[in-house]
């Protein structure tokens, strides 16, 4: 099958403007005669169903959570990436385009990006507007911080909280069409499958976690903005609940699943402290525009730290490696994620790394508490800061920080179209459910901008485009596709129920988490993947043979909801590695040992992979389909990426 992505012609600066003017309009009166889902009340989902209903589409709404203000999008830190130049440094449109296609290593589509920098300067007007909080210099205007990958201060923030305040605001927004009667909200509520009606996306069947109910709902479009698949590590970022079961039920009824292999390790969280540990805690990226990331310059100086035979402040200032600042002066601390991750794994691999377990590395204040005071790093980090002395028991004022890379963000996800709508027509993917703006490295502050743009700013105008065209019948939840779609759930929830084994699901989630880390985190080859591959495929069989799920169905049971969760991740985890497999490059997060410069770089085949992978589903045992859309660079040119 020849994947159409549907970017329009003509010049690169115009594609946007000229399709907004192209799409189909749907009527005002019209629009109260259409039904949209959105799953998901993260950034992407909140902004879009309050957008939809504020255009007079009648929306449903959907979170596991007990309120959609708990959505994940709530615990990103460091702040939002908008092309507006407030600083007068250079900054535009291009450039922060340029800055993310590069920081991806090549691996999106140049339309797509570019329109995602030109609505950046939108977002932060409609949030200010929203009374979002964004920090101010001393004369009230908008400040801005510097994040990873770029050479210029583009990121609004407010202080580590921006996700939180920006959920906020979109949440407001929401909240305020829920009272005009336009959204209805389904708090705990997740949704199991996904139902086609004469090949287009008519709803969904869902499972009410406080009853068990399982439920049917029926739309003229689906919009998934269900977030990422992190958790498929176990030991990640993300919030425990944060799951790609919505996206996957997705996938196995026909929708492609676009570069699962691309996930985005973050360099700074705060290291595993043991096997008790079920979610680890992210360091916002922010912090490295002031802290210097160091180890000692030997493996004895090290060991003796490990020890405990000296202390940090032994250590002269002569015997510590800034790394980062030795190897890439252009951008110093403040290189990509990837860059950055693989770096401290190079440190620590050595024998260099710093903590009881050797793993970590220090992200030290001293210089610049000397420099502004402790009272103006108080005020940029002071919540960061005292979110890891909580953590750690240590004074990140007095010591250094210690962190080290994890599991943070995926930037494979569903297949869309320039429309954001996947190869099934009506099915819509949004946010970090979708692959389509970040290639295989994501940037800092990157991820808040794309959810809001989806949302606010791309989704509204091409769902009409697609709903111009369709009739205003309903789908009545009678109708045969929305009942066998409610057996097939109840045949997984039952079958989950019988098996009665041994093992927890908890259990066999670390078990996946280890196999994934070890095999397919920072560092892949070939051998270690067809290890992963088989050793997925054994767990899995075990899963469904000695999985213990207790309880009944019609109750609150959470080992229930992580059961169905775990079985698709133990599905997905093996897609993932059979596309890393056969991606033998290494580009951004996705980095494969046989294929780095002398210097350990990500080397790219640009002659070979300079394209989207995008899987089709062929049945739970069977190899999936690879479909190939071709990447085309008119605007930049295809060169190893360089940040010294």
């Amino acid at each position: 099958m020849i994947l159409d992505s549907k970017i329009p012609e003509g010049p690169l600066a115009e594609k946007w403007d000229k399709h907004k003017f192209d799409v189909k309009l749907v009527n005002p009166a019209n629009k109260r005669k259409y039904d949209i889902i959105v799953v998901g009340t993260g950034l992407a989902g909140a902004s879009a169903a309050a957008t939809f209903a504020e255009l007079g589409y009648n929306v449903k709404s959907f979170c596991y959570q007990d309120s959609p203000r708990r959505a994940h999008s709530i615990a990103a830190q460091g702040g939002i990436n908008a092309a507006k130049n407030y600083q007068n440094d250079g900054d535009s449109v291009f450039r922060l385009f340029y800055d993310t296609i590069k920081g991806g290593d090549y691996r999106s589509r140049e339309a797509n990006v570019y329109r995602l920098a030109q609505v950046s300067v939108n977002i932060i007007d409609q949030c200010v507007a929203q009374g979002v909080p964004f920090a101010r210099d001393y004369g009230g205007l908008l400040a801005n911080r510097s994040f990873g990958g770029a050479q210029v201060s583009r990121t609004f923030y407010a202080r580590g909280q921006t996700g939180q305040q920006l959920l906020l605001g979109a949440y407001s927004a929401l909240n305020r069409q829920v009272a005009y009667g336009k959204i209805k909200v389904y708090p705990r509520t997740e949704m199991l499958d996904l139902v086609m009606v004469d090949g287009k996306a008519r709803g969904i069947v869902t499972r009410n976690l406080i009853t068990g109910k399982i439920e049917s709902h029926s739309a003229h479009a689906v919009v998934l903005a269900t977030g990422g698949y992190g958790n498929v590590f176990f030991l990640s970022t993300n919030a425990m609940g944060s799951n790609a079961t919505a996206a996957w039920r997705a996938y196995k009824k026909g929708a492609y699943f676009a570069n699962p292999c691309y996930t985005q390790i973050h360099p700074t969280c705060i290291p595993v402290s043991g096997g008790h540990q079920s979610k680890l805690t992210l360091m916002s990226e922010s912090l490295r525009n002031d802290g210097r990331v160091w180890v000692p310059k030997t493996v004895e100086l090290a060991q003796k730290l490990r020890k405990g035979e000296i202390r940090v402040a032994d250590i002269a200032e002569a015997d510590r490696d800034y790394y980062l600042e030795r190897k890439y002066p252009a951008f110093g601390n403040l290189v990509p994620r990837d860059v950055a991750s693989r770096n401290a794994k190079l440190v620590c691999d050595e024998g260099r790394g710093v903590g009881s377990s050797g793993l970590a590395v220090y992200l030290d204040f001293a210089d610049a508490i000397k420099r502004d005071g402790l009272a103006a790093i108080s005020a940029k980090y002071g919540n960061l800061f005292d979110m890891y002395a909580k953590i750690t028991d240590e004074n990140p004022y007095e010591v250094p920080m210690r962190i080290y890379p994890a599991v943070h963000y995926t930037m494979g996800g569903l297949w869309v179209d320039y429309n954001l709508m996947t190869n099934l027509p009506g099915l819509y993917a949004a946010g970090e459910c979708n692959f389509s703006d970040h290639g295989a490295n994501r940037l800092g502050a990157s991820a808040l901008m794309q959810g809001l743009a989806d949302g606010y700013f791309v989704l509204p105008y091409t769902i009409g485009d697609y709903l111009a065209k369709m009739p205003y019948d309903k789908v009545s939840t009678d109708h045969p596709a929305f009942k066998e779609a409610e057996q097939n759930v109840m045949d997984i929830t039952n079958r989950l129920l019988s098996i009665k084994g041994t093992r927890t699901v908890d259990d066999f989630h670390k078990a996946l988490g280890h196999i994934m880390w070890e095999y397919c985190g920072m560092a892949r080859n070939a051998e270690g993947l067809q290890i992963a591959k088989q050793e997925i495929r054994k767990l899995r069989n075990e899963f469904w043979r000695d999985v213990k799920v207790v309880g009944v169905n019609e109750e609150l049971n959470v080992t229930l909801e992580k059961a169905h969760r775990v079985a698709d991740f133990l599905e997905l985890g093996e897609l993932m590695v059979e596309d890393a497999l056969q991606r033998n490059e290494s580009c951004g997060g996705h980095f494969r040992e046989e294929s780095q410069t002398p210097e350990n770089e990500a080397l790219r085949d640009d002659e070979n992979f300079a394209y989207v992978a995008a899987w089709e589903f062929a049945g739970v045992d069977n190899a999936p389909v690879l479909h190939k859309e071709d990447l085309k660079f008119e605007n930049v040119k295809l060169t190893q990426r360089s940040y010294k």
